[in-house]
């Protein structure tokens, strides 16, 4: 696949650039260029990273970060067979558990919600910094909704994180997912205070809190300039000067809130696992279903 030219490789993590060096010095520098392209692309061309990231694990199976890279690529595609399966090559080969969580959602992904469930509550979940413990609660409460236990869903994400007036990287997911989860419970009110809590803590747009919260204010903005079929004919023969304003004015009117969007259809359950004498996945292969 095409890189461009200002794509060198040193753009990438020292870690994985350290782990790059097993590789001949050319090789790695493809494998490089490559991962930069998954980065790139990633939330705005997932299908792009995708592709990027096969090319790299063609390249570099063996490489753990190839694969944890892989697997993020065909998370953020929806390929959740696929990315469970790198997710478990990645760790086999590490003995990290950071990816418990991603591949707990995967498991939701897939259609599995019961055992996500179970890996929330594994011994993996205590070694979890408290990120990953708060990403794995976050799992938690969704597969709750998955199946339809939306009071379990709002008792899961109760936690001192939540109540914290601290803000943290997580802070904005943790409230907008409790007020989400109040909301489909029929808790209005208390979905309006916990996503205006969320508008507060999320600097950096991560979520759409705002737009939530004009919602179940029944405020949606609206494009005040409408052209008017009426005052838009004009004589072929003669030069006429438009009378209408091109400004950009905004309106605001009032209306009712949409309601929230259901979760993805799940993919089906990916194939058994194809294991290499070394005890490594192939690139399209999986691992026995994780026991939590």
């Amino acid at each position: 696949m095409p890189i461009p030219d200002d794509v060198t490789g040193d753009e990438i993590d020292k870690d994985v650039k350290q782990e790059l060096q097993s590789l001949p010095k050319g090789l790695a520098e493809d494998v490089s260029r490559n991962l930069v392209m998954v980065a790139r692309l990633i939330d705005e061309d997932p299908e792009g990273a995708y592709g990027y990231s096969r090319v790299a694990l063609r390249l570099a199976s063996r490489v753990a970060a190839v694969r944890e890279a892989a697997g993020f690529a065909a998370y953020a595609s929806q390929k959740y067979s696929e990315a469970l399966a790198e997710f478990r090559a990645a760790r086999r080969m590490t003995g990290n558990v950071d990816l418990w969580p991603v591949m707990a959602d995967c498991e939701r992904g897939l259609g599995r919600p019961e055992k996500a469930l179970d890996m929330a509550g594994a011994p993996e979940v205590q070694k979890l910094d408290k990120a990953g413990q708060v990403e794995m609660r976050l799992v938690a409460a969704g597969a709750r909704r998955d199946m339809d236990q939306l009071d379990a869903a709002i008792v899961t994400l109760q936690s001192p994180e939540l109540a914290s007036n601290s803000v943290q990287p997580w802070t904005a997911r943790l409230r907008y997912a409790y007020a989400d989860a109040l909301l489909a419970a029929g808790r209005e009110g208390e979905a309006r205070e916990w996503f205006a809590k969320a508008v507060e803590s999320d600097k950096d747009g991560s979520t759409d809190a705002s737009d939530r919260l004009a919602e179940l204010d029944g405020v949606e903005f609206v494009d005040a300039l409408v052209e008017d079929d009426g005052d838009s004919d004009t004589d072929t023969d003669t030069d006429t000067d438009s009378d209408s304003d091109s400004g950009g004015d905004v309106e605001v009117v009032n209306s009712e809130a949409p309601e929230a969007k259901s979760a993805p259809e799940a993919e089906s359950e990916p194939a058994e696992d194809s294991i290499d004498d070394d005890g490594l996945d192939d690139v399209d292969g999986d691992e026995d279903d994780l026991k939590g």
